[in-house]
């Protein structure tokens, strides 16, 4: 039977003094490096997509302001228009 990998070791490199700031760090917290950086990308992941998310809210308002649709009453009026 074979068995599926389910971690994967991943190296990275970074200035000599960001390093001993990263380990501080993980010192402070009581975490492993590994646990502290799959943290930190969590972390990272999640902003992102609230950033993505936001930019497509604005997009979405804008072209709705464009075809004069400005009120909740107004898309349903659009999508109840063709039923």
């Amino acid at each position: 039977m074979e068995k599926k990998k389910t971690r994967a070791a991943v190296t990275i490199s970074m200035p000599q003094d960001m390093a001993e700031e990263y380990d501080k760090l993980a010192r402070r917290l009581a975490k492993n490096r590994s646990v502290l950086f799959r943290e930190m990308f969590l972390a990272y992941k999640k902003q992102n997509l609230k950033e993505e998310f936001r930019e497509l809210q604005t997009y979405g308002t804008a072209l709705a302001q464009q075809k004069g649709i400005f009120t909740e009453s107004d898309v349903e009026k659009l999508v109840f228009e063709g039923r």
